[in-house]
């Protein structure tokens, strides 16, 4: 097919994919995709969005397609890569004209030969600089724009390169192209000014648009160009900016790129040393005199107050804490920042901050009056301060107390001083004050802690505001809550929080204070989540309802039955709203502690909720699953028995496994305290789908991991010795491998041991089948398997750390006893010395006796008593406590065991033999036997 004909074809089929015509639009992107790969198709797209008479959606989809290919088919090595003379025609067709007309695809065309530039500029395309440059310099407007914007994204995208060859070659295109780009820049403002001058606004803002993509061109080059700058022409750059532009600027509100000062600072702070008392200069005196009345805007002073905040922060700017140590440059910036921040100048700083930054403003006042949630949650978290003003001010505010505090503290001390007493209802002004100051006395809570107090101050004047009910004094009432929220972790007595308390404030450590008021607490914010509407109020409110819940525990039970009601609604209304719904998750993982087994009667709402939040197959996983498997982990801990529906959720669990993610974790403790609520209901359901995916994630899963898998089989086998073994049967023979093998591992090691342990000391014949079918496996006797089995057990028993497994391991080995086996007999000193370690372990003392028992012995199941601010027990706490009461570890004492097994041997071989038999092991380790087994 010609040339003509394949863009007449092509040309259809875009039009066809930009109709409004759904039937016809699917076919057409299915063509388009099919071309993508065909030589000839991104020569036919550039001939059509070069074609200013075609529609113009039609050639902004080809603009896409041709951008989308550089990403997938221009490099050599991509499948289906263009072929060398397709591109040669490419980039030569991409620079031969600068002139489109619509500043949606000029920019689109801008960004695909910055694209193909990051790729082949400047080998492949040496031209593309040289010609650019030229059509900068052209007298025709449109074109001259074009080609400066394109030159604009072109250095971006080299300058974003990092790999060290990369970044030579940037160096070298900089230092080439800076005194262009300087007198480019000088150009576009010099015309600016004039256009200015001559009050030619339309011409103005043209030129201005020139001036700041040149300014973006010299923020590249100079940030990432030079590996030191070149002083002189940045010094220049810089020092024009200041006196020759940037009050028009201003006056024109057309804005300004301050932000290459800040990159400046940011990458080459050294250099930059020698602009620090002009930037501060310049910053402060727009800030802060009467040089930026009238001038300033939003943007220009959060940028001038970064730049402060950074010339204050930067780390190479503080000397070290033994001055002789600090580094040249370090020590002359120090001094340059200590020699500018006056007694004068900081005094001036700290109140206009306070008195003139901080106040809120008409339309924070009026947003407050329309819509208080949007008020309440306005954006000062995070990175806020770098775009935003209040949080900005702020910032710069605490930076500078924190660091000047002798000097900012008499400053606010006195601005507090001034405004003691009531504040006239009346003087707006006045009210604005105040909530400022105080504001600043909130965050400068810490660094204020010596010089107010704060309880005197909380009697005398905070607590009478807080009771002036006058509906224009709700500005004050609410910053006094908010300050005395900051304060009270920071100073505040314990005697006064019952009067904090009647003033409906939630936050405090002193519970006895918190229960008086937990039924008006609760009640309150359970109204105050009722009655808001924005998400974001709601999620705080929740937050708040979860701290309370979590402070009171079991305490909160009486009052939770709205809540209860209303979460489902909630829930279902926040269908669109996958944070709030967090927030749900959080509030009833805290709930579900809080009521304990009364949880069970959440279950229709709970599990249904815990079904959608951990299912795979489901897109609001990827935001709930985290808080689900928390909320699965809990309510399966405090379930007081299994029910049907529990079990049908399980299922989930297989997709998240697949998922090795870092909720894996979480994962296992929901399995295991599934077998510590019903293994039996459990295992027949589940065990069998569960080895399979266990057995598939051994192959390819770290060491701790290995020892989360290993472990949910072991407690399977503390809580069901049959069963558990039977169900597991799969993996079992890959740990007695591993035992034989000696597990180079110790954690790994000392897991096998442990199931181990309990599959030849509870489940015996298991065990003997389970030799039996290792030893054919191998083509090797049982007996020397059982022996090499011993064998390692003895050399690598300091490997096992934890008390349990080291006693049941003793038991374990002990159970062989008594026996005729030549090969347990031969590693009879091996179980001895094990034995004896492992009385170490566990004897302990009795003080009231003066005799040594087994520490590890558990008589009975006693509730604790616990203290207030302690957690009652879970349900999965009883159940293991009761689970202990009968494992052997805990109910046979190992003395005893040792006694009885030692004398059946003895029994079974005659007083001689054994003689002979004991004779095998150290003299000393039979000395310390004789000593535990003295009385028995």
């Amino acid at each position: 097919m010609d040339m003509d004909s394949a863009r007449l074809v092509v040309l259809q089929t875009l039009t066809q994919a930009t109709s409004q015509d759904t039937a016809g639009l699917k076919p057409a992107e299915e063509q388009l995709k099919q071309w993508e790969t065909q030589p000839g198709f991104y020569s036919v797209l550039l001939n059509i969005f070069n074609n200013h008479m075609l529609d113009v959606n039609v050639r902004w989809l080809a603009v896409l397609y041709f951008k989308n290919g550089i990403d997938r088919y221009w490099r050599r090595v991509a499948p289906h890569s263009l072929s060398e003379e397709e591109k040669t025609s490419l980039r030569a067709g991409l620079i031969t004209n600068f002139n489109e007309p619509v500043n949606q695809i000029a920019t689109q065309i801008a960004v695909l030969i910055a694209k193909v530039a990051r790729l082949d500029c400047p080998r492949q395309w040496p031209e593309l600089i040289p010609i650019l440059m030229e059509s900068v310099k052209g007298q025709d407007g449109l074109q001259q724009h074009r080609a400066l914007l394109t030159f604009y994204h072109v250095t971006k995208t080299l300058a974003s390169k990092r790999l060290a060859q990369d970044r030579r070659l940037f160096e070298d295109l900089a230092s080439g192209i800076y005194s262009f780009a300087c007198s480019l820049w000088s150009h576009h403002t010099d015309c600016f000014l004039q256009q200015i001058y001559a009050s030619d606004e339309a011409a103005a803002l043209s030129s201005l648009e020139r001036t700041l993509l040149s300014l973006k061109v010299l923020r590249k080059l100079t940030v990432h160009g030079f590996q030191t700058p070149q002083m002189e022409c940045i010094l220049w750059f810089i020092i024009c900016q200041f006196d020759k532009c940037i009050r028009p600027l201003l006056i024109m509100k057309g804005g300004i790129d301050f932000e290459n000062l800040l990159d400046f600072l940011d990458y080459h702070p050294v250099a930059f040393i020698s602009l620090i008392q002009q930037s501060l200069e310049f910053a402060v005196s727009y800030l802060f005199t009467h040089v930026g009345e009238g001038v300033t805007f939003e943007r220009f002073t959060v940028q001038c107050m970064n730049l402060i905040k950074m010339i204050l922060q930067n780390h190479t700017y503080k000397p070290a804490k033994n001055i002789e140590d600090s580094k040249p440059e370090s020590l002359e910036a120090h001094n340059i920042k200590t020699a500018f921040f006056t007694h004068p100048t900081l005094t001036e700083i700290g109140r206009r901050l306070v008195s003139h930054y901080f106040l809120l403003t008409e339309e924070e006042l009026a947003l407050w009056e329309e819509d208080p949630e949007g008020f309440a949650v306005e954006e000062t978290g995070g990175d806020s301060w770098k775009y935003s003003l209040r949080p900005c001010t702020e910032v710069l505010f605490l930076d500078l107390f924190h660091k000047f505090s002798q000097t900012m503290t008499p400053v606010l001390l006195e601005m507090v001083q001034n405004l003691q007493g009531p504040t006239n209802v009346e003087d707006p002004v006045q009210l604005l004050i105040k909530d400022a100051v105080y504001n600043a006395v909130g965050l400068a809570a810490y660094d204020l802690f010596d010089n107010v107090d704060f309880d005197e101050w909380f009697k005398n004047q905070l607590l009478g505001e807080l009771q002036v009910s006058h509906h224009r004094y709700k500005l004050i009432r609410r910053r006094v809550i908010w300050l005395i929220g900051q304060w009270i972790s920071v100073k505040f007595k314990s005697d006064l929080r019952p009067l904090l308390y009647e003033t409906r404030i939630l936050n405090s450590n002193d519970l006895k204070d918190v229960f008086r008021y937990l039924e008006s607490i609760f009640g309150l914010l359970f109204q105050l989540l009722q009655q808001v509407t924005e998400c974001d109020t709601k999620m705080q409110v929740l937050h708040v309802i979860s701290c309370v819940i979590e402070r009171v525990h079991i305490q909160i039970r009486p009052y939770v039955g709205c809540l209860v009601q209303y979460l489902p609604l909630l829930w279902k209304q926040s269908e669109d709203h996958n944070m709030l719904r967090c927030a749900i998750l959080t509030t009833l993982i805290h709930l579900v502690q809080g009521l304990g087994s009364e949880s069970k009667n959440l279950y229709p709402f709970l599990l249904p909720v815990i079904q959608l939040s951990t299912d795979v197959s489901q897109s609001p996983h990827v935001y709930l699953m985290e808080d689900g498997l928390e909320l699965w982990l809990v309510t399966l801990e405090n379930s007081p028995a299994i029910t049907p529906e529990l079990l049908r959720i399980f299922p989930n669990m297989s997709a998240l496994l697949e998922l090795t993610s870092e909720n894996m974790r979480t994962c296992f403790q929901i399995i295991n305290a599934y077998i510590y609520l019903s293994a039996t209901d459990f295992l027949q359901n589940y065990a069998e789908a569960l080895c399979r995916s266990f057995c598939h994630l051994l192959k390819d899963i770290t060491n701790e991991g290995q020892v989360q898998v290993l472990k949910v089989v072991e407690i399977a086998l503390k809580v069901s010795p049959i069963l558990g073994a039977h169900m597991f049967q799969p993996l079992l023979p890959a740990v007695l491998r591993g035992v034989v093998d000696g597990e180079r591992y110790p954690v790994v090691m000392s897991t096998y041991l442990g199931i181990t342990g309990r599959v030849l000391l509870q489940n015996s014949s298991f065990f003997s089948s389970l030799l039996t079918q290792m030893a054919s496996e191998c083509n090797q006797g049982i007996d020397q398997l059982l022996g090499n089995v011993i064998e390692m057990w003895v050399d690598r028993m300091d490997n096992i750390t934890q008390p349990e497994r080291r006693k049941l391991s003793s038991l374990a080995l002990l159970s062989l006893l008594p026996s005729d086996n030549s090969v347990i007999q031969d590693k009879f000193c091996g179980i001895v010395n094990i034995c004896v370690e492992a009385l170490h372990d566990v004897m302990t003392e009795d003080s009231d006796t003066g005799t040594s028992r087994d520490c590890m012995l558990m008589s009975n199941f006693e509730e604790p008593k616990l203290s207030e601010d302690e957690e009652p027990p879970t349900e999965q706490d009883k159940r293991k406590k009761l689970l202990a009461l009968e494992d052997p570890v805990h109910s046979v004492s190992l003395q005893q065991f040792v006694y009885e097994k030692l004398k059946a041997q003895q029994a079974l071989m005659g007083d001689q033999a054994f003689g002979v038999l004991m004779e095998t092991v150290d003299t000393e380790i039979v000395r310390q036997l004789q000593e535990f087994l003295r009385g028995l």
